[in-house]
């Protein structure tokens, strides 16, 4: 699980198929809402928690690879063109980049990295710019594996901890949130949160109980459900995993 104190890292991510967002101004035809007042909204980040978030439901399901950036401090809404429930900034352990997982019009639905688990929202295409990356991370807890997929094709496969049963990680549908350095530990040299949350842990270390994936000094526990929620890999494995593109989604499920 994740601190609370965190040094930021400036990591490169390699994106194929960059785009742009569009103007922010509102055209005829157009399903832009009315103006809100976003500094009030809460912030959809690993700390928050939202009121009236749609939940994922496609928990298992692959995405095409978009991924979306906030140019700016943007409103999230419950639906195309509906309520304002919190909002996304650009930064948030770094640049920030949220998986598509709909599309309807001049909106997208992404997941978002708050409490509830597997809350989601809709934001406007204009207010994001987009990407594409063919990466997929996927954590199979029986098996205690995780493989890195790339344009359908496994890269790699690697044996690694998940957590113990009082303290399980959780299964779903997530996506790689972030890149830090934690100077009060040494246990991994850069620790990979996800937009997801332990079942059981409220809070660990002064964090939220972000699940994360980073690495493990004793081999021994590869292969094991010893950790608290956290997922834990061989070196080799972060090195790769830290050149995966930010917003990738990684899909964990019971196998």
């Amino acid at each position: 699980m994740i601190g609370g104190v965190v040094l930021l890292l400036v990591v490169v991510f390699g994106f194929v198929g960059l785009g742009g967002g569009g103007s922010t101004a509102a055209t005829a035809g157009s399903d832009q809402p009315p103006a809100v007042d976003v500094a009030s909204l809460p912030i959809a980040d690993t700390y928050g928690e939202l009121t009236g978030a749609p939940v994922d439901t496609a928990t298992d399901a692959p995405t095409d690879g978009t991924v979306v950036h906030p140019l700016r401090e943007t409103p999230v809404h419950d639906a195309p063109g509906g309520t304002p429930i919190a909002r996304v900034e650009p930064t948030q352990f770094g640049d920030v980049w949220f998986p598509v997982i709909a599309e309807q019009g001049e909106w997208v639905q992404v997941l978002l990295p708050s409490k509830p688990a597997g809350s989601t929202g809709w934001v406007r295409s204009a207010d994001l710019t987009s990407a594409v990356t063919d990466y997929r991370i996927e954590v199979h807890l029986g098996s205690r594996t995780l493989e890195l997929i790339r344009d359908e094709r496994v890269v790699e496969q690697w044996p690694v901890a998940v957590g113990e049963a009082q303290t399980p990680t959780p299964a779903g549908r997530t996506f790689l949130l972030g890149a830090f350095s934690d100077p009060d530990q040494d246990f991994s040299p850069v620790i990979l949160p996800l937009g997801s949350h332990s079942p059981t842990l409220d809070n660990y270390g002064g964090g939220p109980g972000t699940v994360a994936i980073h690495t493990w000094p004793d081999d021994d526990v590869f292969g094991s459900a010893t950790s608290d929620g956290c997922i834990r890999v061989p070196a080799d494995a972060l090195e790769q995993l830290t050149e995966v593109p930010l917003g990738t989604v990684v899909l964990i499920d019971q196998d």
